[in-house]
């Protein structure tokens, strides 16, 4: 498992404004996301953001008066965001350690705690129970918790949108094979990496003291046709986010999506 933290830490470490830039190539995820996320949201409030990597949500929360603090595994996303809350006039904490081991390095308690990242990354579900049940230490009580999770049908949509000959490459045979199974997949992608089978994600938050608030798929239906959205005018690609927000939270139009969020309370 260390081999797959330092793997995964390198990843992250290698090109910071590659990782900062990817909610500009994908601006529907940060939209939608941050749509279901003010929901709950106030300025003033005290927010943990673990495995933030160069601080998108943590500077865009601070921006609107929150008390914002980033951990990373990766010190050079620490860095950046740092330096880019300064660049941003946001403020912000920020420390670098593995998500497993937060309470070490963070006291107090946070009225929400993102855990986007993560569950990415850690491919062993006893090590995503740590990292969650470490979250959860930290939030008070009615506190909200926001989890993102990796959709194994992404995989799909990625291929489909970027990379349509993927199908004939030997070393996708697993992953193809975890989709055409129903099952979830940890190994070998962009990084080592997690993706989870929809149907997996409620029985899996459902162990931990919480009551389910949204899930929701964080590119709601727009993620297939991304590319072709992203070339309208504004005011179409305003109405498809718009609709995609109002749907973003049926089941059926989950796997549309290559990131989902659980928003939980703590009870």
């Amino acid at each position: 498992m260390e081999d797959c933290i330092r793997i995964v830490q390198e990843h992250y470490d290698s090109d910071v404004q590659y990782e900062w830039d990817r909610l500009e190539r994908h601006p529907f995820e940060f939209e939608i996301t941050t749509k279901m996320m003010d929901r709950h949201i106030k300025p003033g409030d005290k927010i943990l953001d673990i495995g933030g990597g160069p601080g998108r949500y943590s500077i865009y929360y601070a921006q609107r008066g929150c008390d914002v603090t980033l951990v990373d595994l990766s010190t050079e996303n620490v860095k950046f965001a740092l330096e880019k809350a300064k660049e941003l006039n946001a403020k912000i904490n920020a420390v670098s350690c593995d998500a497993r081991e937060v309470s070490k390095f963070i006291t107090g308690e946070f009225d929400h705690i993102f855990v986007m990242g993560p569950m990415y990354h850690l491919l062993e579900e006893d090590d995503r129970i740590k990292a969650l049940n470490e979250a959860i230490s930290l939030l008070k009580d009615r506190g909200m918790i926001y989890v993102s999770f990796i959709l194994m049908f992404s995989g799909m949509i990625f291929g489909m949108k970027n990379s349509p000959e993927m199908l004939l490459f030997e070393n996708e045979e697993v992953f193809i094979d975890a989709v055409l199974k129903g099952k979830s997949y940890a190994g070998d992608a962009f990084t080592k990496a997690f993706f989870i089978d929809q149907k997996c994600i409620i029985p899996f938050m459902n162990r931990f003291n919480l009551k389910k608030k949204h899930l929701f798929g964080q590119e709601s239906i727009l993620a297939p046709c991304e590319l072709n959205l992203l070339n309208q005018t504004q005011i179409v690609t305003d109405k498809w986010i718009d609709i995609a927000e109002q749907l973003c939270e049926r089941e059926e139009f989950l796997s549309y999506s290559e990131h989902a969020m659980y928003i939980g309370q703590k009870i």
